[in-house]
């Protein structure tokens, strides 16, 4: 069954068309994606302005086209933070079934922690015991941990990389900013650290193009090695990394392994959040783990035919 997954998330829309089976792993057939950037296309009523919906409708209908042109038999719609929380999103989303035919299915955060553990557990296996998975998107933090397919804690934090740069750092990188950003990250994810603390995770994994990208510039394995070699964002190598970012500029920034330049602005952000994980779960690493939401919804559907 060929089925196209359309993930529009806060930092970029994206259409993944898979080959799925059930009992078999989803295998790519196309991609297609564009920089929607909606969680900055908010005014200052929390909204989401003409030009964010403008981009959001075209993507969506671009994507019913690719999809077909593919051969996909159904397309599996979905939306995270920057349309969940939007002050207009009940109208955006009228609007893009008005003009695409297409329904979002709003996901909540923990909806969103759900379908990754998932598919992060199918990935790994239960020989990884109890996982633990965190997710770094653009509006928010997914925490998830489990020794199942389904977690036992699912949690969803305001933290995401696009969130905290628009929120706190887009009049740049003053040291007293970034010590405050960091004071209240970290802050945030200590109310909820023991809770997953006391699951006692035996193997930590972490998802979402930040993670990938900070693994990269830590000296991870490009993606021209594949998805089967292991990749590790080494929590040393972080701390060690982060002074160096402070003083780097956006386009500096866009520039280095595994960075797209449409993110390079908030990298800052990212790497704040994905230190404040590492230290207060106490973790050496988190291993890379190449599949996440998108293959969680398409693994959930197989699941459901099956049944």
């Amino acid at each position: 069954m060929r089925l196209g997954v359309l993930d529009i998330g806060s930092n970029t829309g994206h259409l993944l068309v898979v080959d799925a089976a059930r009992g078999a792993a989803p295998m790519p057939a196309y991609k297609h994606k564009e920089p929607l950037r909606l969680a900055e296309h908010l005014d200052s009523s929390g909204a989401v302005t003409e030009a964010g919906v403008e981009a959001l409708t075209s993507f969506a209908a671009s994507s019913v086209e690719v999809a077909e042109d593919k051969g996909a038999v159904d397309i599996l719609p979905f939306a995270t933070s920057a349309v969940r929380e939007a002050a207009n999103g009940e109208a955006v989303l009228a609007r893009i079934a008005a003009e695409t035919g297409i329904t979002l299915r709003v996901l909540s955060g923990e909806d969103e922690a759900r379908y990754t553990f998932l598919a992060v557990r199918r990935w790994h296996g239960w020989s990884a015991g109890r996982l633990l998975n965190l997710d770094i998107g653009g509006g928010s933090l997914e925490i998830a941990v489990g020794s199942d397919e389904t977690p036992d804690i699912a949690q969803s934090l305001p933290l995401g990389a696009g969130r905290l740069t628009r929120e706190h750092l887009a009049d740049g990188l003053d040291q007293e900013v970034v010590r405050r950003l960091r004071k209240r990250i970290r802050a945030d994810i200590a109310h909820h650290a023991g809770s997953v603390l006391r699951q006692a995770p035996e193997h930590a994994v972490a998802t979402s193009k930040t993670f990938r990208s900070l693994a990269r510039i830590c000296g991870a394995p490009s993606s021209d090695a594949g998805p089967l070699v292991r990749r590790v964002l080494d929590g040393k190598a972080l701390r060690e990394t982060i002074p160096t970012l402070l003083e780097m500029t956006p386009d500096e920034v866009g520039e280095l392994p595994g960075v797209s330049p449409s993110r390079a602005h908030q990298i800052v952000a990212g790497a704040l959040v994905a230190d404040a994980v590492l230290d207060l779960f106490d973790l050496v690493e988190l291993e890379i783990c190449p599949w996440a939401l998108r293959e969680g919804i398409i693994l959930e559907r197989l699941d459901r035919l099956a049944g």
